[in-house]
């Protein structure tokens, strides 16, 4: 068994949308999934938002959870974390580092290939070095600083676009964007034979 745990800010919007759409479509394919959803800046027992409520009723998912904060226990129970950005993602890295192997973003996970993991890490590097020189009091080059600029414009953004406050049509936005990652991640799923 798999066990996924989805995180956002509240836990009231994208994550336990990520968590009842991965629930219902890994059941329709039969696959072993346990899935969880916590916040990084929640308290427990929150209703979830009655726009996630309706974008997932109108597609006949159940979903009868409350927010979860982001706990170590549930940290050590997933086998992967998912998040709905990058920020989420360095947010729950810095509190628990030992997650850093199993944690990513949704998109970034679901739909990462080869090229663009190639991408991501020559930018991560050149981001690590700029860096390193300004602190250091040097600058960086022009070839540099051009490479950054091209790569980011390369590389999507693996960010779920948060919905909180919206109108219904953002949340549902926000969820097709959602639906679509975790069926990649099922095929990959399946493709690997997990």
């Amino acid at each position: 068994m798999k066990r996924i745990l989805f995180v956002c800010t509240g836990n009231t919007c994208r994550s336990p949308m990520a968590e009842a759409i991965m629930r219902d479509r890994a059941a329709r394919r039969s696959l072993d999934i346990e899935v969880r959803s916590a916040g990084v800046s929640t308290v427990d027992g929150m209703a979830v938002s009655a726009n996630a409520a309706e974008t997932l009723r109108r597609k006949q998912i159940a979903h009868n959870g409350t927010s979860r904060a982001i706990a170590e226990s549930a940290v050590q129970w997933a086998d992967l974390i998912l998040t709905m950005t990058a920020s989420h993602k360095r947010s729950l890295i810095g509190r628990f580092p030992s997650a850093m192997e199993k944690t990513h973003t949704l998109l970034e996970y679901a739909v990462l290939d080869e090229q663009m993991a190639s991408d991501l890490a020559e930018l991560e590097r050149l981001y690590t070095e700029w860096q390193m020189k300004q602190a250091l009091g040097q600058t960086g080059t022009d070839e540099d600083r051009a490479r950054m600029l091209e790569l980011e414009r390369r590389i999507p953004s693996f960010d779920i676009e948060d919905p909180f406050g919206g109108p219904l049509h953002v949340y549902e936005s926000a969820a097709a964007q959602i639906e679509a990652a975790v069926e990649k991640l099922l095929d990959k799923f399946t493709a690997d034979g997990r």
